[in-house]
Formats: C-alpha cells, structure tokens, sequence
C-alpha cells in the first residue's frame, strides 16, 4: 500500500504531524503575506529584517522558502529605480521565470538601490521598536523596584510582629513561673456591679501593655501559639497586630459577641489562612483525620482561667447572605436550650469531613477556630473542639 503524502505550498510531507507543523507555518506565511500585499517596498524590506533576525518561528522548509521570496520580491522592487504601480513585469526567457514566481535572474542586473523614501520608513519604524523597548525596560524596572520594596516592608512588619509575639510568650512564660514581678492592672468592665474573677498572674503584666487580650491559644506541633485579642469590632484585628499596628497578618480575636465571664457556650476565635503558617495557616492540617488523631487537644487560656479542648468536628463552610437560610456556624455562640444545642451538634457532625468519636451535650463549652478556606468564593475551614477537665 502507497504511503500517504501531504503537499502544502507546493512541498511534500509524509507524515501527519509535518503536515500539521506545515499547516501551522502556512497560517502564519499567509498573514504576513497580508502585510506585503501592495509590494510597498518599505514594507518588504522591514518584514525581510524581521524574517533574517528571526523574529517568526517556522517549524518546516516553508519558512525558508518564504524567505526567499520576501527578498526576491524585494530585489525586484529594487533594482532599476521605481516601477510604475500596475505596470506588469517585461517577460523572460530565463531559468526560473514564470507566472507567479518573481524572476531570480534579475540578481545579475546588478546591486539594489534602495530609495531614500524606503530608507526614512524604516529608520522610523525602527526608532518606534527602540522606544517601545526602552519603555518595556522602564516599566519592568519600575515593577522589580516595587516588588522588591513591597518584599522589604512586609519582612519588615513580619519581623516586627514576630518579635512582639516572642516578647509576649516570654513575659507569660516568666510570670507562669513566679519569675520577675507582677503588676495589678486596672480594668474597666462595663457593669460594674458584675462579678469578676482574679486575673492569671501570668496575663496580668500582658493586661497592662493591651487591655483588648483576652486569652492565649496553642496547639501543638504547629506555630499557633498567639495571644487572642477581642473588641466590639470583627474587622479591626484583620489587619492590626497585638501593638495596635497595621499588619497585613491581622491577629487572632475573638468574635465580638463571645464572653468569656458568663461564659458563652461557644467561643469562636478567627485568624487569616497564611501561607507562611503564621496565624492559623496550619489550621487545615487538620483535613487529615490521622492528624487530628496525633493532635486531639488544643490549649486556650482566658485570661481567667485555663483550658483544654478536645477535636469534635473538622469541616469546610463558607459565609452566606443573610437571606439564605442555612446552618451558619459562625451565629452559634449561645445555645438557650438543650433542643437548639444538639439541632447545633447534628449540623456541625452531618459536615464533618470524618467522625473523631468525640461527642457533647448540652452544658458542655465549646472552641471553635475559623480561618479562610480557598476552595471555594467565601469559603471557611473550621475545627470545633470540646472542654475537657484531663486528656481522655
């Protein structure tokens, strides 16, 4: 059996994929035959340069072949001054000469000459090249300064927040032990007929640097381990720091309808979802249900009292329009009534991304951590933990 051919601008190709490269080169020989279509001789010479500097890709002999004819053609445009517009070509005898095909003898009639008209159009448009250049340089230039001072700031605050975190963990750590001295802070609750518990030691000298700390969160293995700060504002602590600074990182808080002195059946604590891992960037490690079973306790300190919570539920939600009507984990602070608890507790399990075991009842407290979760417009990853008196 004869073995198939392809022919594309008069060459053969024997397999299927030259053909496609030849077909590909032939799209684009077409479109800059568009270009030249008058044989304005400025225009051949341009596209010449072009073609001899490499600028078009061809994957087959057609680049060569065109390359040929765009200086053949502009040979002929050169050679003997001006040729009147529409006047044909005088007809020859000589090798190569026919319909179609511009005359290669013509290379014997002597060097081009090309018109000073030709010159100036291509010494324009290759100064318009140079400055389209040069302004490409200017605004990457412009980009990698602007990078590299964006970089320099944000390592900067990220440093300098880093450094405030390790301050705060040591003060902490000393009061925890006795070490250093203790100063009583002067807190101002609203009710002031409400009944107080002493503060811990160990939070007292933190009080008196920001009276918005409400508590500490840990969990180990990870780099959680910050202050929670808490005011009757959401979005302040999504881009301020523990200093009252801006800080693109936020802090971790406390949503502003907690309470801690009543307490509220569950607290809810947000942090940002950092690619660094700071803040809850290693929150969704607890995707993994062999994670969460080497990690089933997290530490959360009010400023009270301390706390240890078990891992109960591990899911993925977003944040709705109010006008949808859907379980919304984040309007679950208080439960008045044993019904509505557990109505909470079947939402929260029919979500969970696996079953840990760990149930609660009504009167139990409950922690839930919230951060951003991308797979989705809005999305949230969330891991809700129980109160528990001693690890299980």
């Amino acid at each position: 059996m004869a073995q198939r051919t392809y022919v594309v601008e008069g060459r053969q190709f024997r397999t299927q994929s030259d053909y496609a490269r030849a077909s590909r080169d032939k799209e684009q020989i077409d479109r800059l035959r568009q270009r030249v279509k008058g044989r304005d001789p400025a225009a051949l010479k341009l596209l010449s340069q072009e073609l001899h500097d490499g600028k078009y890709k061809f994957y087959t002999l057609l680049g060569q072949d065109f390359q040929d004819e765009i200086d053949a053609l502009l040979k002929d445009a050169s050679v003997g001054g001006k040729r009147e517009k529409g006047i044909p070509k005088k007809k020859t005898r000589g090798k190569g000469a026919g319909a179609g095909r511009p005359d290669r003898n013509a290379q014997k009639s002597g060097p081009a000459v090309p018109s000073a008209e030709m010159d100036k159009y291509v010494e324009e448009a290759l100064k318009q090249q140079e400055k389209r250049r040069r302004r490409l340089i200017l605004l990457c230039s412009v980009i990698g300064v602007g990078c590299l001072g964006y970089f320099t700031i944000y390592s900067y605050f990220s440093y300098r927040t880093q450094s405030t975190y390790e301050r705060w963990g040591q003060v902490r750590e000393n009061a925890s032990r006795g070490e250093g001295t203790v100063y009583e802070p002067v807190i101002h609750y609203d009710d002031p007929d409400r009944e107080v518990p002493e503060v811990l030691d160990e939070f007292k000298n933190l009080l008196n640097q920001n009276q918005r700390l409400i508590g500490w969160l840990k969990i180990d293995d990870t780099k959680i381990d910050y202050p929670v700060m808490q005011t009757n504002n959401n979005d302040y602590y999504l881009d301020h720091n523990l200093n009252q600074e801006y800080d693109k990182n936020g802090s971790i808080f406390m949503d502003k309808d907690c309470d801690v002195l009543k307490p509220s059946t569950n607290f809810i604590l947000y942090g940002h979802h950092m690619q660094s891992g700071r803040m809850f960037g290693d929150l969704d490690e607890y995707a993994s249900e062999k994670y969460a079973e080497e990690h089933p306790y997290i530490e959360f300190d009010t400023i009270y009292e301390h706390g240890l919570y078990q891992v109960m539920y591990v899911f993925r939600s977003k944040v709705y329009s109010e006008e949808e009507i859907v379980f919304k984990y984040y309007q679950f602070i208080d439960a008045s009534s044993e019904q509505e608890f557990d109505s909470n507790m079947q939402e929260m399990a029919a979500m969970s991304l696996y079953d840990t075991g760990v149930t609660a009842r009504y009167g139990d407290q409950l922690l839930t951590l919230s951060t951003c979760d991308y797979q989705e417009t809005n999305g949230r990853f969330v891991v809700v933990a129980k109160r528990v008196t001693a690890k299980e």
